[in-house]
């Protein structure tokens, strides 16, 4: 029996894995690990590699598109579940929420003239909603531009550092968020509450 045995264990240990040198890998290793937005578990979140190699023009610009992203998803994750809830602007009770309010609109001069207004209102914001080189804005994202407050120049660094890794967290949420909204849409599953469909 200990011959049987011990050949039984010889051959399970031909297929067991070669032991390997660990590898300890410094999570603060990147270039970027300190910025605003890299948080545990992930730290730098870059699994392809994007980041290797980009200079800190090229960071601040990717930065700066996650930010436009997130704020207009923000908005967008806001819209589309007041709409489902039933909200609209007076005159715009008879308009479908979802997708379906893209061709409502399209199909009517009023509607017509209500997507010429957005249309108007994105140029404007775009227009306005940018950096300005010499106005004292703080950091990539930070539209101020002199004008606008709020109260930030009063609060602290730490303070300031949290509220602009909340935006950023809210802002990727949101982006997924939205997507899974009109992904589920499209699909015909709700996720919204009481098995609600948009577009319906």
């Amino acid at each position: 029996k200990n011959t049987v045995f011990a050949t039984l264990l010889a051959s399970a240990a031909a297929f067991a894995p070669a032991s390997q040198p660990t590898k300890t890998v410094a999570l603060n290793a990147h270039p970027y690990a300190s910025e605003v937005g890299v948080q545990a578990p992930l730290g730098v979140f870059d699994p392809f590699d994007f980041l290797e190699g980009v200079p800190r023009e090229g960071f601040d610009n990717l930065r700066y598109i996650e930010l436009k992203h997130g704020r207009v998803s923000m908005l967008a994750v806001t819209g589309y579940l007041v709409t489902a809830a039933g909200i609209r602007f007076p005159g715009a009770e008879n308009i479908p929420d979802g997708f379906k309010a893209w061709g409502a609109l399209a199909s009517t001069d009023d509607g017509k003239n209500v997507l010429l207004q957005m249309m108007a209102f994105f140029a404007v914001a775009e227009i306005a909603n940018r950096d300005i080189p010499g106005t004292g804005n703080e950091h990539v994202g930070d539209f101020r531009n002199g004008y606008l407050d709020f109260g930030w120049d009063k609060l602290s660094d730490d303070t300031k550092l949290r509220k602009r890794a909340v935006e950023l967290n809210n802002g990727r949420a949101a982006m997924m968020g939205i997507l899974g909204l009109i992904t589920h849409e499209g699909l015909g599953v709700s996720i919204l509450p009481g098995g609600y469909l948009p577009g319906q």
